[in-house]
């Protein structure tokens, strides 16, 4: 079990390294390449691929980063209604279904990006194999799946709702 949660606790830290400096990127090049248009000299070629990439990356490795966090987009007000039992179920129920579709969304993604790499295909400026961008996607929807079923888990364990592994819904001590 301490294994487990060191492993948890190290891909929290490189999933938050990634996304925080995969945002840091997105500004860099935007505002690079704001900046080379404005003076005389030539505007970067590059800065669209390698913004591109950063926010691939930042939004699929970032679902696995807002399950954990319970920062997903909820049904709140359906939720929040709900007496406890059936926010229980509803807890549970949710992150079932939502783990599930990521599942077979990272089937058809990884499978695409399988497509992609047979099929040779490069970025046109970088002239980067287009298959390491697309390869984030499946990581990350795998990921995020991975997250919400240890949501379902840690609700079907405990008896407080839980909207993370870390998170207690505190929507009944209003």
């Amino acid at each position: 079990m301490k294994l487990i949660k060191r492993l948890d606790r190290m891909l929290m830290k490189v999933e938050t390294f990634i996304l925080s400096y995969s945002i840091i990127l997105i500004a860099v090049m935007v505002v690079g390449n704001v900046i080379t248009r404005a003076l005389p000299i030539k505007s970067w070629s590059f800065a669209a691929e390698v913004s591109q990439f950063a926010v691939i990356i930042a939004t699929f490795m970032g679902i696995s980063y807002a399950a954990r966090k319970g920062r997903h987009i909820r049904m709140s007000a359906f939720f929040d209604l709900a007496p406890k039992k059936v926010k229980k179920v509803l807890a549970i129920i949710i992150s079932f279904v939502t783990a599930v579709v990521l599942l077979i969304l990272a089937h058809f993604a990884f499978q695409y990006a399988v497509w992609i790499k047979d099929m040779g295909r490069v970025t046109t400026a970088l002239q980067v194999p287009a298959y390491f961008l697309v390869a984030f996607i499946p990581v990350g929807l795998t990921l995020g799946a991975i997250q919400f079923l240890r949501n379902m888990w840690i609700n079907i364990k405990e008896e407080e709702v839980y909207i993370a592994t870390d998170k207690k819904d505190f929507s009944e001590q209003v």
